[in-house]
């Protein structure tokens, strides 16, 4: 039977778009498709574009391997394309004698996962890279560090059509039919309303993960995960940055916490905090302010709370709630499912954004090895 694409890939954000290029380079005809008007306009355009070492992943986890492959595929991509970054390194930061004992195992951690060039810093070698802060003692990743997030889908959208794909936005996925001889009938909506076939189908949508894979009729509904929203707000600081490094206290059940960023225009960013909720509200409460205030002074005492201005929030796509363990990435490939050619995600959040290019190469090697 003949296709009209070989892989249609749902969602041109990050990790989207990492698929779409893996399977391009692999000689795949490949069609994107984004519901929204421009690509990366999700969870990959409310971030905190923070390229991240690797520490915290449980060793042998996705989230450890897809982070350190990641990571170090994704500096050559920026450099080799000229896209925007900066390697500014990471202090994890004690500030107090009970933090220690939490940031030294997030040093044997990230050295179990291979992360590179780790030191231990006392609070006076960590004063001296960074006088403004508060440490009792830190850890310095010089892996770590931050990039232009929207030139990089560029450039990705960008290798996907010099391969002779497509990505196309406005272009919302309606559902997919498995066929009889094996591959897809894929619904497209919007203005251009089609049925496309495709050989391989690919799900990466991010905060739609659930409600595109329930649009896959034989999708067996109880490998669909439960989807919780993890809300975070971000403010940004009127006035002179106090750091070049990123700054990072120990992690808060559930995610990172709260951590500070001198953006590659300059300014300073703290956030995100983590508030469950049940919709997609991006708005920011600017009497948050002071609550970040307290938060903050915790590795700079220096902060005034009327100096921090309402930025932007994300949502990230969680797989667990409020007190529940984090769980891995998850790829849900025929084993998962049963149904041969698909490949779902299902919470690629953080380190999703650093992980992108190594989670479209494990995604584009599973399928084409079995098909």
């Amino acid at each position: 039977m003949s296709f009209d694409f070989d892989a249609v890939v749902v969602g041109a954000g990050a990790v989207g778009l990492a698929c779409g290029r893996a399977l391009s380079k692999r000689g795949l005809t490949v069609l994107v498709l984004e519901k929204e008007g421009h690509i990366g306009q999700g969870v990959s355009s409310r971030n905190s574009e923070v390229v991240h070492g690797g520490l915290y992943y449980p060793t042998g986890s996705l989230k450890a391997k897809f982070c350190v492959e990641g990571r170090r595929a994704l500096y050559d991509f920026l450099t080799s394309h000229k896209i925007a970054h900066w390697k500014c390194g990471k202090l994890v930061v004690a500030t107090e004698e009970a933090e220690v004992g939490r940031i030294e195992a997030i040093f044997q951690q990230a050295t179990a996962n291979g992360v590179e060039g780790l030191e231990h810093l006392t609070g006076a070698q960590a004063r001296a890279l960074e006088p403004e802060l508060n440490a009792h003692a830190a850890i310095l990743s010089p892996q770590s560090g931050l990039f232009d997030s929207h030139g990089y889908m560029l450039a990705l959208q960008g290798e996907i059509e010099d391969a002779g794909g497509s990505v196309v936005t406005s272009a919302p996925f309606e559902g997919a039919e498995p066929l009889p001889g094996g591959g897809f009938s894929v619904r497209v909506g919007g203005e251009g309303a089609m049925m496309v076939t495709s050989r391989l189908l690919v799900t990466a949508p991010g905060l739609s993960a659930q409600a595109v894979a329930a649009t896959v009729d034989d999708y067996p509904a109880d490998d669909i995960p439960v989807r919780h929203l993890g809300k975070g707000v971000y403010f940004r600081l009127v006035g002179k940055a106090p750091f070049d490094r990123l700054i990072y206290p120990p992690p808060i059940p559930g995610a990172l916490g709260t951590h500070y960023r001198k953006d590659l225009g300059g300014q300073a960013v703290f956030g995100p905090d983590l508030a469950y909720v049940e919709s997609e509200d991006y708005s920011v409460d600017p009497a948050k302010a002071e609550e970040f205030a307290r938060y903050i002074r915790r590795f700079w005492p220096g902060v005034k709370a009327d100096r921090l201005t309402p930025d932007y929030a994300g949502i990230r796509p969680k797989l667990h709630g409020a007190g529940e363990p984090q769980p891995d990435f998850q790829l849900h490939g025929r084993e998962h499912h049963g149904i041969d050619g698909l490949m779902a995600l299902f919470g690629i959040e953080s380190p999703g954004l650093t992980s992108s290019l190594a989670i479209g190469e494990a995604v584009a090697e599973a399928l084409t090895e079995a098909s």
